[in-house]
C-alpha cells in the first residue's frame, strides 16, 4: 500500500472542506504590531486618488477583534471623521445572514435543505422550465422541469429561478411590495435551466430562502433574524433599517464620476433608499446594514463553530454543511478558483485576489465594496467596508486586494 503524505498546512485545509470550522483552536495566530500599523497607511492612497471617501477594516480571530481602524471622511460634503462605529449598507452579504436563518430551522427539526421550495410556498408549484426560446418569432418552448427546485438550490444559486423583468426589478427596488408579494410574482415565471445543473447568481432564490423563513417561523424574516442572530451576539447596530441617530453614522454611498468622487445619486443607478423608513420588504438577497464590529461578532461566532460567549446560534453540524463545496465541479463565483457552500462562497483554489487566503476560507462581498471572509486554517477573519457604487467587481477590487494582502502579512509566522 502506498502511503501519501501531507503538510500540516495542506492537511488542516481539507479537514476544514471536509468537516468545517473547528470550534476552539489550539491557538490564535500572533500578530505584527509594525505591520498592523502599516494597513492603514496602506489604504490611504485609495482615498487620495479618489476611489473610496473613507473606510473601515477590522481584523480578529476566535479570540475577538486584534485590529480596527477607520480612515477617511464619512461623507463627501463634510469634513467628520469615519467613525469606527461607522454603519454601511452591507447589500449581499446579507445572503449569508438569511443562509444562517435556514439553518438555524434545520437544527430545529424543522425544514430540510432537500424540502422542495413548493412545500413552504405553494406558489412555486407547477413551474416549467424554457427549452426553447427564440426571440425571432417571440416563441417560448416550457416543459416540466426534471424535479421541483429546493432549498438547496436556492442555498447555491443552482435553481434555475429566471432573472427578473425590468418591471420586477423596480419593484424590488423600491421595496415597496412585501416580501410575500414579490416571492409570489417571482415564482411565475418559468425556470431558464434544470435545477442543479448551472450555477447562476440568484436573488430571487434568496428572497424565496427569507420568505420561507417567515412561513415556517411564524415571524417576519427581519424579526427572526433579529430574535436569532442580532441580539444574542449582541450586534445593535445591524438591521434593515436605521433609527435617525444611527443614520448619524451612515457611510455615505459614492461614486467616481470624471476622475472624481461624488455622491451616487448624481450617478444613474446609484440611488440608495432612506435608512429611516422601514421598507415592506426587507430584501434577503442584501438589505442590512451593519458595522464592523457587529461583523466581527457574528465571524468570531462562527470561527468557533457557532457560539460565542456561552451563546450559540448555530450547530458545529449545521455550520459545517454551509461551509462544504456543495456545487461540485460546477463554475461558480466571481473571481477564479471559488466553489459555493449554502449561502457562502468558499475559496476552492487560492489565487489572484484569494491567493492569500486558505483553501476553504468561507465569506461574501458586497455590491458597494464591502467584504467579510473567514479563514478557519488560519482563524482569523478579515473585514472591509467601504461604499462605492460603479465598481466593475467589487470582488476583484484593488481594495480588497490590498486589504486582505497587507492584513495576512500582519500575521506572525
Amino acid at each position: 500500500m502506498r502511503t501519501i503524505h501531507f503538510s500540516p498546512k495542506i492537511l488542516a485545509a481539507l479537514l476544514i472542506i471536509v468537516c468545517g470550522p473547528r470550534i476552539s483552536p489550539s491557538a490564535s495566530p500572533k500578530f505584527d504590531s509594525d505591520k498592523l500599523a502599516a494597513i492603514a497607511p496602506g489604504m490611504e492612497k485609495f482615498i487620495d486618488d479618489q476611489q473610496i471617501r473613507g473606510a473601515v477594516l477590522a481584523i480578529g480571530t476566535s479570540d475577538g477583534l486584534v485590529y480596527h481602524e477607520a480612515i477617511g471622511k464619512r461623507t463627501l460634503a463634510s469634513d467628520d471623521s469615519m467613525p469606527k462605529d461607522g454603519i454601511f449598507r452591507i447589500m449581499s452579504m446579507t445572503k449569508p445572514v438569511t443562509a444562517l436563518g435556514v439553518m438555524i430551522l434545520v437544527d430545529e427539526g424543522k425544514l430540510s435543505i432537500d424540502d422542495p421550495v413548493e412545500q413552504y410556498l405553494p406558489e412555486f408549484k407547477g413551474q416549467m422550465l424554457i427549452t426553447t426560446n427564440d426571440k425571432g418569432t417571440d416563441t417560448i418552448t416550457l416543459v416540466k422541469p426534471g424535479r421541483p427546485i429546493t432549498l438547496r438550490d436556492c442555498l447555491t444559486h443552482t435553481s434555475g429561478i429566471s432573472a427578473n423583468p425590468p418591471s420586477l426589478n423596480d419593484l424590488m427596488r423600491k421595496r415597496n411590495r412585501t416580501l410575500a408579494e414579490v416571492t409570489a410574482m417571482a415564482s411565475q415565471r418559468p425556470l431558464d435551466y434544470e435545477p442543479g445543473s448551472r450555477w447562476r447568481y440568484s436573488q430571487t432564490g434568496l428572497d424565496a430562502l427569507g420568505r420561507t423563513i417567515e412561513v415556517v417561523s411564524g415571524q417576519s424574516y427581519e424579526d427572526f433574524l433579529d430574535a436569532r442572530i442580532f441580539r444574542p451576539l449582541g450586534m445593535r447596530d445591524t438591521g434593515f433599517y436605521l433609527s435617525d441617530k444611527q443614520a448619524e453614522r451612515l457611510a455615505e454611498l459614492c461614486g467616481r464620476l470624471e476622475g472624481k468622487l461624488v455622491p451616487a445619486s448624481s450617478i444613474s443607478g446609484g440611488n440608495a433608499a432612506d435608512p429611516t423608513i422601514k421598507p415592506k420588504y426587507p430584501s434577503p438577497a442584501g438589505g442590512l446594514y451593519s458595522t464592523a464590529a457587529d461583523l466581527a461578532r457574528l465571524y468570531q461566532a462562527l470561527l468557533n463553530g457557532g457560539a460565542m460567549s456561552g451563546t450559540r446560534i448555530i450547530s458545529q453540524s449545521a455550520l459545517g454543511k454551509m461551509t462544504q463545496i456543495q456545487t461540485g465541479d460546477l463554475q461558480c463565483g466571481f473571481t477564479p478558483g471559488m466553489s459555493w457552500g449554502l449561502g457562502v462562497n468558499i475559496v476552492r483554489q487560492p489565487q489572484g485576489v484569494t491567493g492569500m487566503l486558505s483553501a476553504g476560507t468561507f465569506g461574501h462581498g458586497g455590491a458597494f465594496g464591502t467584504q467579510g471572509w473567514i479563514d478557519p486554517a488560519k482563524d482569523v477573519f478579515y473585514i472591509l467596508l467601504i461604499q462605492r457604487v460603479g465598481l466593475r467587481n467589487s470582488d476583484s477590487s484593488d481594495m480588497r486586494r490590498q486589504f486582505q494582502t497587507l492584513a495576512a502579512q500582519s500575521i506572525a509566522p
